[in-house]
């Protein structure tokens, strides 16, 4: 680039946007990229502090922050992603289709290591939904070396996608809801409700509903039936604690699942129990699915929604932000809960 002064640069061609900021609030593009200027630009730009405008000049080894950018937006998005812009130099990437926000994470550390190169993100794994802005990529100067541009290119064939939407897959699933005062209609069940209203954004089909005494015959039997119709995950209620007499964990190890975790880093919901029969999974899920807005149940939902298989060491990195501050007004997914 050049650097000209204002009065000199009439008939010149900006290589950037100009940000004007005025005192009736007024924040925003002055003059576009690519402006030529006027005469009559000189005093506006003088009003905006600009004694000095800046010009392309095509011989030096350097790349424009619109093409700059451009491959950084290019090198981040992967499935499910969508890139606009620029504005400011900036590119935006949003989410194509409802699913689980997911990050490379070593291979965006890679790439903000590039010098000049600045990219933020949502946290991984977010759940979000189509046209939600995941994350912004620009450079900091006007202009960066062309070899940083090639570094970031290569970052991005190697990787693959650093960031990508994965979208919710249309699982099978089976409720059974334990406890004898249940069955027996002594009290109202209220996890129905609950769970109904937790999958439905997924799109998962219920298969349906069934109510089991504290009878472990029966817990396994509705399970199997949930099974021969093909869920790929079953939800167990109620019968979660450490109590000899809650027989839900019992219930689950006897269908021959392996055991992920029966309790979990994250709170409300300590108690939650993942298991594999195969590939479904089943989940016994505590009272706190009930009597809190947002649980370690809807940590866990999306990712196997997404087709994750987790395991162990998936839950040992949850206890760092799995403690749910039980806010006056729930804002979950856009707090840090669970990540």
């Amino acid at each position: 680039m050049r650097k000209l002064p204002v009065a000199e640069a009439i008939g010149e061609t900006l290589c950037h946007d100009m940000t004007a900021i005025r005192q009736d609030g007024f924040k925003g593009v002055a003059f576009k990229r690519g402006h030529v200027i006027r005469a009559e630009d000189v005093p506006v730009l003088l009003s905006m502090g600009k004694a000095h405008i800046f010009v392309w000049d095509p011989a030096a080894d350097e790349i424009h922050e619109d093409e700059a950018g451009l491959a950084g937006a290019n090198a981040l998005a992967g499935a499910g992603i969508k890139i606009s812009g620029p504005a400011e130099g900036r590119y935006s990437l949003t989410a194509a289709h409802d699913g689980l926000f997911t990050i490379n994470r070593p291979a965006l550390r890679a790439l903000n290591a590039v010098p000049d190169y600045t990219a933020a993100t949502l946290p991984t794994p977010t759940p979000v939904q189509a046209g939600k802005r995941v994350a912004g990529v620009r450079i900091v100067p006007l202009v960066t070396a062309c070899k940083n541009v090639k570094t970031v290119e290569a970052l991005g064939v190697a990787q693959g996608s650093i960031l990508s939407v994965r979208p919710y897959l249309p699982l099978k699933v089976g409720i059974v809801i334990t406890g004898s005062e249940v069955f027996e209609g002594l009290i109202q069940d209220r996890f129905e409700p609950v769970l109904r209203d937790k999958i439905a954004p997924f799109g998962g089909e219920i298969l349906g509903v069934t109510k089991c005494p504290d009878d472990l015959p029966a817990i396994g039997q509705a399970a199997e039936a949930f099974l021969t119709q093909g869920a790929d995950l079953i939800c167990f209620t109620g019968g979660m604690s450490v109590d000899p007499d809650d027989l839900t964990p019992t219930a689950i190890r006897e269908t021959g699942a392996k055991v992920v975790t029966q309790g979990m880093p994250i709170q409300p919901g300590n108690m939650t129990m993942l298991a594999y029969l195969g590939e479904t999974a089943l989940l016994g899920l505590p009272g706190a699915v009930m009597h809190h807005k947002t649980t370690a149940f809807d940590v866990i939902l999306p990712r196997i929604f997404v087709g994750d298989k987790l395991t162990q060491e998936d839950f040992a990195d949850c206890g760092e932000g799995g403690l749910c501050r039980g806010c006056d007004t729930c804002t979950y997914p856009t707090c840090y809960f669970g990540r």
